[in-house]
């Protein structure tokens, strides 16, 4: 085959121009493939006749970010010590024991609301420096002492709580976890800030940089001399500290505490997590990869609630989504290694 000019044209690089509009269609497909999916399921129940009614409306899409304000957080702590590849199943459990401190302090030892919000997060923090130690310094395997460390504290706030709900809550917290400002919910306001610092802190500090690092290849962070240990535990310090702060907010939420509402919100944000790891930089774990997945799921679930599903519908939303997630991720980050190796 010849060119215009007349020289001749090699087969491979006719067929590799054939496929360059394909190729860069896969990869938008693969970038934003999640985001476009979220866009088309908000579609179908915004003119599906049996939730249009309801879906589109202002006070629906209210109710959908404020009630995931909690699981935003959750999963943002979760997330810190993910992009070292350390699992905290703590967050939950952490939720729980927190929101019982938070309420303990405002209500019996009547502290000022500020107090409880602080111990909320200080006890978050404690809890995640014992996770850090141990899985840092001690070499421990994240998931088994997470795990252990989660079924520790659901004996601690069953046994502070009395096994009771805990209420009488000061009515200027739960205004704040109900309110609005400016037609948005309060809750929506401070999820947004966290948000933002923890894309901050993981994108544009040299912690984050270090955690990153770590997680892309810890042997070359040894090798460089990155203080890998030290990274690792202040990931856990952080998702502690997030994790108490979400049990803040779920008080501010609900009015009351309890020792097993935590527990909830660990599967839904690590589906969150590994679906936004599938997004925008696939098989990397990001804030804003995370917020999608977040709403997919929210989205998706109050269109099928709002459609008449059955309540088993979400437990086994969250669990596919999760399994579905992982393999995805797992793909496309195996796809990447190898595309970097390969250059």
């Amino acid at each position: 085959m010849t060119s215009h000019d007349g020289h001749a044209v090699s087969p491979d690089i006719e067929e590799m121009s054939q496929r360059q509009p394909f190729t860069a269609l896969l990869r938008v497909a693969e970038r934003f493939g999640l985001v476009i999916l979220l866009a088309a399921v908000a579609a179908y129940f915004a003119i599906n006749p049996a939730t249009s009614a309801t879906f589109l409306t202002t006070s629906n899409f209210r109710n959908i970010v404020a009630n995931e304000s909690v699981l935003i957080l959750v999963a943002l702590a979760a997330l810190i010590p993910l992009v070292a590849h350390r699992f905290d199943l703590s967050v939950g459990a952490i939720v729980a024991l927190t929101s019982i401190a938070a309420a303990k302090a405002t209500t019996s030892m009547d502290l000022p609301i500020l107090v409880g919000i602080g111990l909320a997060v200080g006890t978050g923090a404690i809890i995640g420096l014992a996770n850090g130690v141990l899985v840092a310094y001690c070499r421990a395997n994240s998931l088994v002492i997470t795990l252990g460390m989660a079924t520790l504290l659901g004996g601690v706030a069953a046994s502070w709580s009395g096994y009771r709900t805990i209420v009488g809550v000061p009515e200027a917290l739960t205004n704040f976890g109900n309110g609005l400002w400016l037609g948005v919910p309060r809750p929506v306001v401070l999820v947004v800030a966290v948000a933002l610092g923890v894309s901050f802190l993981l994108g544009l500090t040299v912690f984050g940089r270090r955690l990153l690092s770590v997680g892309v290849n810890e042997s070359a962070a040894h090798l460089v001399g990155l203080p890998v240990q030290r990274t690792v535990a202040l990931s856990f310090v952080a998702s502690g500290a997030l994790a108490g702060l979400a049990g803040a907010l779920l008080l501010a939420r609900t009015g009351s505490a309890a020792s097993g509402v935590g527990v909830g919100y660990l599967l839904p944000a690590l589906a969150a997590i590994f679906l936004g790891s599938t997004t925008i930089r696939p098989g990397r774990y990001t804030v804003a990869g995370t917020l999608v997945g977040v709403f997919f799921v929210a989205i998706s679930i109050n269109g099928l609630t709002l459609a008449g599903a059955a309540d088993w519908v979400e437990p086994v939303f969250n669990g596919g989504a999760v399994i579905v997630a992982v393999a995805v991720s797992s793909l496309l980050t195996h796809r990447r290694l190898t595309g970097a190796a390969r250059r």
